[in-house]
Formats: C-alpha cells, structure tokens, sequence
C-alpha cells in the first residue's frame, strides 16, 4: 500500500514515509498548541460577553472616528 501511494505521487517510498510522518508530527504539534482554558477562564470570558463593561471615553470616541471613517471611504 505505501509502496503504490508513493508510485501515484511520483516519490521514493522513503519521501513518502517522510512526508507522511512530518504531516502527522505538524498535526499532533498544532492539536497541542490548542488554546486550553480553565473552568474558571470560560466561565469569566463568558460574563464579560452577557456583561461587557461600560464604554470607556476613549473607546467612544474611538467608535466615531471609525464610523466616520467608513462613511468617508
């Protein structure tokens, strides 16, 4: 089987293996990376969503200047 996968894609059977094994050694490094969070993180994330903090003056001001912005362009 590995030895016709590396006929079809033109490769020696040691690039194949290769190729093969540092593709799944990308997927394990990236599922690792994964961002984990606490119970406490999600729970904290999730009331700042249903109760974001009052708008700060500077982040007002903010929102005009890109509104501004859109209309312009």
């Amino acid at each position: 089987m590995l030895k016709r996968a590396a006929e079809l894609q033109g490769r020696t059977m040691t690039d194949f293996v290769v190729s093969a094994v540092q593709e799944a050694a990308q997927q394990a490094i990236e599922q690792a990376d994964l961002i984990r969070v606490s119970l406490a993180d999600q729970e904290c994330f999730a009331q700042a969503l249903l109760a974001p903090p009052k708008q700060s003056p500077a982040l007002k001001r903010a929102f005009k200047r890109r509104s501004k912005l859109l209309q312009a362009g």
